[in-house]
């Protein structure tokens, strides 16, 4: 209904609803004093008067359903929009969303007498004042009010007030108030609700009976969530594919009822027998395993259903929100079209995101509101994802007044403009109804929505713990609450739509189908023999060809320098870049940046997109690469990697957020699903990885060992000591080392852009092989555009990836040879810069160990048997001696020396990576190269 006006061309003609209380209120100030309000405001009111046709109206005249209103009456009716406005901001505070209903409600801001009104004076307020969209049935401000409370309080709530657009708080407005968000559903969706609800808690009731003691971190008082998600499932029938991240708890139920997981399957984990002879034949069903293996409910699946979506379940650690920005980078990946030049081409329509939080956890842990952050960030947002707190009200055993500050655990979602809707977990048909408005509010604005899904956790944190111990006022509570079956069955038998005894049948045929599944399972006692390295693994990268012909070279350098004639490049950079021309005439040498973008374009050109991402990525840290140029007239962007001929795939240089967990996390999940792209992620500072330690440990270290997920991530980290400090110079390259295991990455300190350049395009070259992993290169800083690292065009044209390089003019003479150094990255030009060609060092040698890990034993053996007469082996770095790849390479040195000395030079055991003070730092850098070439 709309407001009857004094003019017809009045801005307040538009107007309705929370936006005409306010002008209402501005109007009521400017008639005390027109000074106080905005003078705009002030010059409207003079010139068109209230907002509201003011008219004398008989008292007994029955109230209007039109906005006429007396004189007398307007702050009756300015108060009536107050008490509306307050019913949709803060009806969630006196909703009826707790199961247990063992929380406090305040309705003191709903009530009218706040706001002095009486329920005469509401009957006198036009609904249309109050209730734009109101149902026919609603005759008055009364009935308006106590509608719009019966909405706002009920078992669903909803905080909206804080997102910016108009639009999107009217859409979800129009929704609650339409009464479209009210459960409507027919007697077969009830029945086949009550039979999912049956078969949810009949899975953990069979589980917890027949594997006594056994961990299964059931979903007990949570049952909806698997409604829920089911819900999601058959709306999503036109996407490709459903992502969905969640921690342990009600893992295996959704297995099992989301992902179609035969009982079978799950059962025989129990029993610790083989379960892959229970895979469906249909192929319908994927799941890898990898050779060191999980634990149940950790693991993770893919299923098809008969519409073609696939509905896949990311594996995660215990690190509960970790997989949270894997997940939305997996979906990411699906989205995108990558196999043309130029930017991905992203349909967000094809696949989106369920992450499922824990009510602890989400206000808890950064990595959330970091992944919240990608929302609206154009390199990483998805279109929406559905966030699910999965909110039983306690963390492990800590009551809510111990682990937030916030009234929800939902609040950080608020700070990102994102929907909240609260729902009674113990109502399945409610649950129903907010899963289609979630999804269609992700379908209509392409933006995150928040489902606070409010139960309980009927036992402790798992099946062994007794919560009587730290929480026991909850637990005698939840003790004596019906599950949500049992609610629900007695609910359809009240409709007679069941009866009692259909209810109860029901779960005894449950039981039933349990049992036999078991049964099939106790039948086969067999094991899965999957505890073996897989060959390809063990055997690591075979010596690929890298070399790039050079006539190919020459002409991608001369298309990566030309720009369009209407683009002006900063005129400084301009000449620094045109200065690549020079090494292909012969002159100059190619510079770290330089060898990296003529890998990219060659690697572009040979059908693999790739993905760089990383805090100032496109410029670089160390204003080296300069991927992404800006016209210093116009600010217009040029890529000119879009603009090679012959390319075959994308390419894209994001500048990501100020965060390091979140963005790991989400570039491994983009490469574990486009697992041809060539995914790179660069901190800042190789000391940045610190904050994603959790990504290397659970994921990019262990992920094929434990999961058969393999990945190929890039992962470049500057590290090198140049007297900066202690923060910045070291990358903890020692980390990386001592989680190396089972061939499951490549570490690598490289001296040498042409190395670079090879070992880039050798990990391209092996993406989506069975031997592929990850690669962490520790890339330098003051080597960037150091001559002794620059390359000529003839060692990108030719050979490999070398895991070790021998110093140039040193050993030539193999019988004066009596010491051996081994250093790798910059100290290994510190050591070049010192002996130069060799002249006066003919009694030693340097060898420079590219490939820290896989060790490259063998290459370095071969080379120490050409030496019969050195007495030692030394390795030389800078960092100190518990840090670094000194303990690591020791091992192997010693086995090599077969009896030799092996001698360390570098800094001493320090608790901090580097010296504070320059002066300080130099002096140390001399005297270990002191050290390491005094003749002995």
């Amino acid at each position: 209904m709309s407001s009857k006006f004094t003019d017809a061309n009045s801005p307040w003609s538009s107007i309705t609803g929370p936006n005409l209380g306010y002008v209402m209120e501005m109007y009521d100030i400017y008639q005390q004093s027109p000074e106080a309000i905005d003078p705009e405001f002030a010059e409207l009111f003079k010139q068109y008067g209230s907002p509201l046709e003011i008219v004398e109206q008989p008292a007994a005249a029955a109230p209007s359903a039109t906005a006429n209103v007396a004189a007398d009456k307007f702050g009756k009716v300015l108060a009536a929009v107050q008490l509306a406005d307050a019913i949709r901001a803060h009806g969630h505070l006196a909703s009826n969303i707790y199961p247990l209903n063992d929380r406090p409600k305040d309705a003191s801001r709903l009530e009218p007498s706040a706001y002095g009104l009486t329920e005469q004076d509401l009957k006198e307020v036009p609904v249309s004042l109050l209730l734009p969209d109101a149902p026919s049935s609603i005759q008055n401000g009364l009935e308006a009010i106590t509608y719009l409370r019966s909405l706002y309080t009920d078992k669903v709530a909803y905080e909206f007030s804080h997102i910016v657009q108009p639009q999107e708080r009217s859409w979800i407005q129009s929704k609650i108030e339409s009464g479209e968000v009210k459960p409507s559903l027919n007697a077969e969706k009830k029945k086949e609700l009550l039979n999912l609800l049956t078969h949810v808690e009949g899975f953990e009731k069979f589980i917890h009976r027949t594997f006594v003691g056994q961990k299964r971190f059931s979903i007990e008082g949570l049952d909806t969530l698997v409604v829920l998600m089911d819900e999601l499932v058959r709306l999503s029938e036109t996407k490709e594919n459903i992502m969905i991240g969640m921690a342990h708890r009600g893992r295996l139920n959704v297995l099992t009822h989301v992902l179609n997981k035969p009982y079978e399957m799950m059962f025989a984990g129990f029993a610790h027998v083989g379960d892959e002879t229970f895979l469906p034949e249909d192929g319908s069903l994927k799941i890898t395993k990898g050779w060191f293996g999980d634990v149940k409910y950790h693991m993770g699946a893919a299923y098809t259903s008969p519409a073609g979506t696939t509905i896949k379940l990311a594996y995660n650690p215990s690190h509960l929100e970790v997989v949270s920005p894997v997940v939305a980078g997996q979906t990411r990946a699906a989205q995108e079209l990558t196999n043309q030049k130029g930017k991905p081409v992203i349909d967000s329509k094809k696949a989106y995101a369920i992450l499922v939080h824990g009510d602890a956890a989400f206000p808890g842990q950064g990595v959330v509101t970091e992944t919240l952050n990608f929302s609206r960030i154009p390199g990483y947002q998805t279109g929406g994802s559905i966030h699910v707190i999965a909110n039983n009200l306690i963390g492990f055993t800590t009551e809510q007044y111990d682990s937030r500050s916030t009234h929800y655990s939902s609040d950080p979602a608020k700070g990102y403009e994102i929907p909240v809707i609260h729902v009674n977990a113990d109502d399945p048909e409610a649950v129903v109804a907010v899963a289609r408005l979630a999804f269609e509010y992700r379908e209509k604005f392409g933006k995150d929505i928040l489902i606070d899904l409010i139960g309980y956790r009927r036992y402790g944190h798992n099946e062994m713990d007794e919560p009587l111990v730290t929480n026991p006022l909850m637990y005698h509570g939840i003790h004596k609450h019906p599950t949500v079956r049992e609610l629900y069955g007695r609910q359809l038998a009240g409709e007679s739509i069941m009866t009692e005894d259909d209810v109860k049948k029901l779960d005894a045929d449950t039981q039933k189908e349990m049992q036999e599944a078991y049964d099939r399972v106790k039948e086969n006692s067999s094991h899965d023999a999957n505890n073996q390295i897989p060959e390809a693994v063990l055997n690591g990268f075979p010596e690929v060809p890298t070399g790039v012909d050079k006539a190919v070279l020459t002409k991608l350098n001369e298309e990566l320098l030309s720009w369009p004639a209407d683009f002006s490049v900063f005129s400084k950079l301009a000449r620094i870049l045109k200065r690549r021309e020079e090494p292909f005439a012969g002159k100059g040498k190619i510079d770290w940046a330089h060898a990296e973008v003529l890998a990219f374009g060659s690697i572009l050109q040979e059908g693999n997109p790739i993905r760089l991402t990383g805090q100032d990525a496109q410029r670089g840290t160390f204003a080296h690469r300069h991927l992404v140029l800006h016209d210093d007239k116009t600010g217009n962007e040029l890529v000119p990697l879009h603009h090679i001929s012959d390319a075959k795939a994308s390419f894209v240089v994001y500048n990501s957020p100020l965060s390091e967990a979140a963005i790991l996390g989400y570039e491994y999940g983009y490469n574990v699903e486009n697992e041809k792209a060539l995914v790179i992620w660069e901190a800042q500072y190789g000391d940045f990885a610190n904050m994603a330690q959790m990504m290397f440990d659970q994921f990019i270290s262990a992920s094929h060992a434990k999961w058969g997920q393999k990945s190929g991530l890039v992962m470049l980290l500057p590290h090198a000591y140049e007297g900066q400090g202690p923060e910045h110079s070291s990358a903890r390259l020692e980390r990386y080392l001592q989680m190396g295991g089972e061939n499951n990455w490549t570490v690598a300190n490289l001296s040498s852009a042409a190395n670079y350049f090879h070992i880039m395009r050798r990990q391209a070259k092996m993406l989506g092989e069975d031997s592929i992993r990850p690669l962490i290169i520790v890339t330098p800083k003051s080597l960037l555009r150091h001559p002794l690292v620059g390359a000529d065009v003839e060692d990108l044209t030719e050979g490999h990836f070398q895991t070790v390089i021998e110093q140039p003019g040193m050993g030539k003479e193999t019988d004066k040879v009596e010491r051996i150094l081994f250093a790798s990255g910059k100290m290994a030009i510190d050591l070049a810069e010192r002996v130069k060609d060799g002249t006066g060092f003919e009694w030693a040698h340097i060898v420079r160990v590219e490939q820290l890990y896989p060790f490259p034993a063998e290459k370095i053996q071969a080379i120490v048997d050409r030496y019969p007469n050195a007495k030692e082996l030394a390795w030389v770095q800078e960092e100190p001696q518990n840090m670094g790849s000194w303990t690591f390479a020791e091992p192997y040195l010693r086995e090599i020396a077969n009896g030799k000395p092996v001698n360390y030079h570098g800094r001493i055991k320090r608790s901090s990576p580097a010296e504070g003070d320059g002066e300080a730092h130099k002096a140390e850098q001399a005297r270990i190269l002191d050290g390491a070439l005094a003749q002995s």
